[in-house]
């Protein structure tokens, strides 16, 4: 019992001599975003993470702030992947996770909508959507076992929907709501880095949640973060796609870092992150390390008291942590752990933009 006590008390005081020591940083880039929400208990952050990064979108073009629905964007999606799940005969993805690309076709098909109109909840409870997944899955497959199947499933899909996020507005137009905040889906990109395919090409990225077959861009990983600090020193954010499985993405700290296998991941003065490169990056793909995970906002750049630069990302998770829902991820976690990014046209270096014409 003494011996467990002594353990105990060493390794309390090796815990609070990790903590004493506290991220500070002083910005270098910080662009207007609007407040952290939570996506509750979902797996809905593509859509927060993408509908956070069009209201930046819009107050950049000098719009007033607008607070839109996320729920309007998971509504269309959920029945898009519904009724991609019955044509595939049960042989797709079928659950909550989406990507950006997949929130700007919805734009571009039925525009925007504003939380006032479209809360996407029930009785102002937090957003849990295990049921709905669970409902809309069994249906579907039976909907699929059923071989003399017609068109009348679509409509009992929509009735679920209904029941579980709410009905649509009537008379309220999104597309034009979309276009009076000079919202143009053609105007936005993905770009990834990957060297299964080739660089400076276009391809459809596999992973998961890519139901939609979305195509990425394909750049060396040099290019990739090129792209992203052009886009931030150019005034535009990023919406980011990536793995937060690893030991050293502490959301509660505030802090992502690329921590080795050995590391217990707690952020210190002195430490030392592994080094990336793109043949690392495949292998970590390849071996499923590295998994599209959760997406967020990138909205500024920071240096930390550590002498390294951290990128200033919004969470959905809430305001927790020592940032109120902001973290700061390094370098090096994104050069490790990004899968993709979504982007306007406009903030793409203009090299990069030739590599591909």
């Amino acid at each position: 019992m003494i011996r467990q006590y002594l353990l105990f008390i060493s390794l309390s005081v090796t815990f609070n001599a990790v903590f004493a020591q506290k991220l500070r940083v002083e910005p270098i880039i910080d662009l207007s975003c609007t407040a952290v929400k939570s996506q509750d208990k979902t797996g809905t952050c593509w859509s927060f993470s993408t509908v956070s990064f069009l209201e930046s979108e819009m107050k950049r073009m000098g719009f007033n702030e607008m607070d839109l629905s996320e729920m309007y964007f998971v509504r269309f999606i959920y029945f898009d992947k519904a009724q991609n799940y019955v044509l595939r005969q049960g042989k797709a993805n079928f659950s909550q996770g989406s990507l950006s690309h997949d929130v700007i076709n919805v734009v571009k098909k039925h525009g925007i909508m504003t939380e006032e109109y479209y809360p996407g909840r029930v009785n102002n409870d937090p957003y849990n959507h295990d049921q709905l997944e669970q409902e809309l899955k069994t249906y579907l497959d039976q909907v699929i076992a059923n071989k003399d199947r017609g068109p009348y499933w679509m409509t009992k899909v929509n009735k679920i929907l209904d029941k579980h996020l709410g009905a649509l507005p009537r008379g309220v137009m999104g597309k034009n709501l979309a276009q009076a905040n000079g919202l143009n889906p053609r105007d936005y990109i993905s770009f990834t880095s990957f060297k299964h395919h080739p660089y400076h090409s276009k391809f459809i990225l596999e992973i998961p949640d890519n139901y939609s077959n979305g195509s990425y861009f394909n750049v060396p990983l040099a290019d990739l973060r090129k792209i992203v600090d052009h886009a931030l020193e150019s005034g535009y954010t990023v919406a980011w796609d990536g793995d937060v499985s690893e030991k050293g993405f502490k959301a509660k700290e505030g802090y992502a870092l690329l921590a080795p296998e050995s590391s217990d991941g707690m952020w210190t003065m002195d430490f030392q992150e592994s080094r990336v490169s793109d043949a690392v990056r495949q292998t970590e793909f390849f071996t499923y390390k590295t998994t599209d995970d959760h997406l967020m906002h990138i909205v500024g750049k920071v240096k930390g008291n550590d002498g390294k630069n951290y990128y200033k990302v919004k969470n959905s998770w809430g305001a927790i942590g020592p940032f109120d829902g902001f973290l700061y991820m390094s370098e090096a976690y994104f050069d490790m752990k990004t899968v993709g990014i979504l982007v306007h046209k406009s903030s793409v270096p203009e090299d990069v933009k030739a590599s591909f014409e």
